[in-house]
């Protein structure tokens, strides 16, 4: 199949830049995937939708503050990197902007997000903060794509560096300074209310439209629960530049189910009931564990690419947001909802001015 048949127009205002005031007051629209009826809706509605003995499957990892600001040694200008993973002690893979000029040896000073963002501070704070400095870096190695290879030299923990040097990963379409009152709204919202388990470097936005609240009324409602956790990496937003998505290679990301979680879809399954997957994160997860009707406790990568033709074995339905033209994300939902009934809720989408991405407004396919 030619990536370009995901290709489409978006204007550029339609791309959500923050997210709405309420998580839950975010538009929904609703496709029915036999049909390809549309019908607006609210997201607080969304049980309106659903049926008693459902099960909602979430993944639950929370986003590192993966973005940071660099210097190299006798230099001015800022880099700006993005934490990928720690790959041995002290030792972390990061995409780094403006890295063209740096050589295998330089020292970078990782800036402290406290002390840069100096014009929240009063003056007599300023003067006695000291540096902007929080620890040192050497660049091992430049692996290509961007991605560096950092030794960091500081004897702690990588989660409680990025918790002094970090700002939420937002992605490139949503700008952003180093402004630490904008940080500390993104640091709440591009998060899920039931995130659990650190480790991912994009969120799955998907959920970001559930509330507590929210979640509890529908439990009320005889919805089930179940969690997995699927590490969101960069290559996420990573574009097809392939001719064709058969000559793609997606990106592998780590996930876990364990048994609770894995009995709880087994059971809805059995009793009829449809397993609606929260996110294109956890549709790669339970069709990567799918054995047939049913899944299974495990934990590994999954580089699963789900496009047009794919056959479902166990995602009934899905909860997604609206996505980037020719994407892996955008391939998945045509490949579950038929790329005809995709493209035609993008462009109603559009023509009623709904908000793209990730702090975006969502779908529910059907």
């Amino acid at each position: 199949m030619k990536t370009e048949v995901l290709n489409y127009y978006l204007p550029p205002d339609l791309i959500a830049q923050r997210p709405v005031r309420n998580r839950s007051s975010s538009r929904l629209l609703v496709l029915d995937r036999s049909t390809g009826r549309l019908t607006d809706s609210r997201f607080s509605r969304i049980g309106e939708f659903l049926r008693p003995g459902d099960c909602l499957v979430l993944n639950d990892t929370k986003v590192l503050p993966a973005r940071f600001f660099a210097q190299k040694a006798g230099a001015t200008a800022k880099l700006e990197g993005l934490f990928l993973a720690e790959t041995a002690p002290g030792v972390w893979d990061v995409m780094l902007k403006g890295a063209r000029k740096l050589k295998p040896g330089d020292q970078l000073y990782l800036k402290d997000k406290h002390k840069q963002a100096r014009h929240i501070y009063p003056p007599d704070v300023r003067r006695t903060s000291g540096g902007q400095d929080f620890c040192n870096a050497v660049l091992l190695e430049k692996k290509g794509e961007g991605i560096c290879r950092l030794k960091i030299d500081a004897q702690i923990d990588c989660q409680t560096i990025l918790s002094r040097i970090g700002f939420p990963p937002l992605p490139p379409y949503i700008k952003r300074d180093d402004n630490l009152c904008v940080a500390a709204m993104d640091a709440r919202r591009y998060q899920t209310v039931y995130a659990r388990k650190t480790g991912a470097v994009a969120a799955p936005t998907a959920g970001l439209h559930f509330t507590n609240k929210l979640i509890e009324q529908l439990k009320q409602a005889g919805i089930n629960f179940a969690h997995i956790t699927l590490h969101v990496g960069m290559g996420t937003f990573k574009p097809i530049t392939a001719e064709t998505l058969e000559d793609h290679k997606t990106h592998r990301e780590i996930f876990e189910i364990d048994q609770e979680n894995a009995d709880i879809i087994n059971q809805v399954k059995n009793n009829g009931g449809r397993i609606i997957a929260v996110g294109t994160t956890s549709v790669r997860t339970l069709e990567t564990i799918a054995a047939g009707s049913k899944v299974k406790a495990t934990g590994s990568a999954t580089g699963l690419f789900i496009k047009p033709g794919y056959k479902f074995k166990i995602v009934d339905a899905m909860v997604t947001n609206f996505h980037l033209p020719k994407s892996t994300l955008l391939a998945l939902a045509a490949a579950f909802a038929g790329l005809d009934n995709i493209l035609t809720a993008y462009k109603y989408a559009i023509e009623q001015r709904y908000r793209f991405y990730s702090y975006g407004d969502a779908m529910l396919i059907i």
